[in-house]
């Protein structure tokens, strides 16, 4: 159940704020050329997004989303995506519809706000400046900077102890399973937006609290009647 005025609110990155996928695409398919493979190509990314890097890696190099490459194949190719992401990153990653608006509501509501993404920190940082996002958030977890990443919940408490938040005060905005079982299990309520990264699948059979098709309906779900939170 989402709170009355909650005083946090947690972001997923890629496939809730942003459309990340044609730069992930674009390292995944430099990374196969390099490795005398064809692309992947971006349909097949846009599935296969969502749970870290060495994660996507795999799947570049198998074609399975559960599959994993040899060690020795799945380092070389995971250097040579660091490689080529950082070049990418952000070259034509988009905002996603109502995001920019959303967090401005957000922010003048005094909601405290937090990015909890499976994408490592460098990465993320540098894209939330690239998209001028970076000042909306007060915290910033990164997959590289707890020890288990979404679906675990750590992440997420990770970002509300910094925020000095409780979980029953908080809501969790996501676009995927990992969103919401990470969300459930930190005792966070979760919102999901419809058309994001979910391996294909509607994110409204994990059971979100709420499944909007536009993050611009985001304030007035969470304010419905305009408080700020307490």
């Amino acid at each position: 159940m989402i709170p009355a005025s909650p005083r946090a609110a947690l972001f997923d990155l890629d496939g809730t704020l942003v459309d990340s996928v044609p730069d992930l695409a674009a390292a995944a398919d430099a990374t196969l050329r390099d490795l005398g493979r064809p692309p992947a190509g971006e349909p097949r990314v846009r599935d296969w997004v969502g749970d870290g890097v060495p994660r996507l890696v795999h799947r570049c190099l198998t074609g399975d989303m559960h599959a994993d490459a040899p060690e020795e194949l799945h380092r070389r190719a995971l250097e040579r995506f660091v490689h080529h992401y950082a070049r990418e990153n952000g070259r034509r990653t988009a905002l996603r519809p109502g995001a920019g608006r959303a967090l401005a509501a957000l922010a003048e509501r005094g909601v405290a706000l937090a990015c909890v993404t499976n994408k490592p920190r460098g990465f993320t940082l540098s894209l939330l400046a690239a998209l001028g996002l970076d000042g909306f958030f007060a915290s910033v977890v990164g997959g590289d900077d707890t020890r288990r990443q979404k679906p675990h919940p750590e992440p997420l408490l990770a970002a509300l102890d910094a925020l000095g938040v409780a979980p029953s005060r908080a809501v969790m905005v996501g676009d995927s399973d990992n969103d919401v079982r990470a969300a459930r299990a930190a005792g966070v309520a979760v919102v999901a937006v419809s058309d994001g990264y979910n391996h294909g699948r509607p994110v409204a059979e994990s059971g979100p609290d709420a499944v909007l098709d536009t993050l611009d309906d985001l304030p007035a779900l969470l304010y419905p009647h305009g408080a700020p939170p307490s």
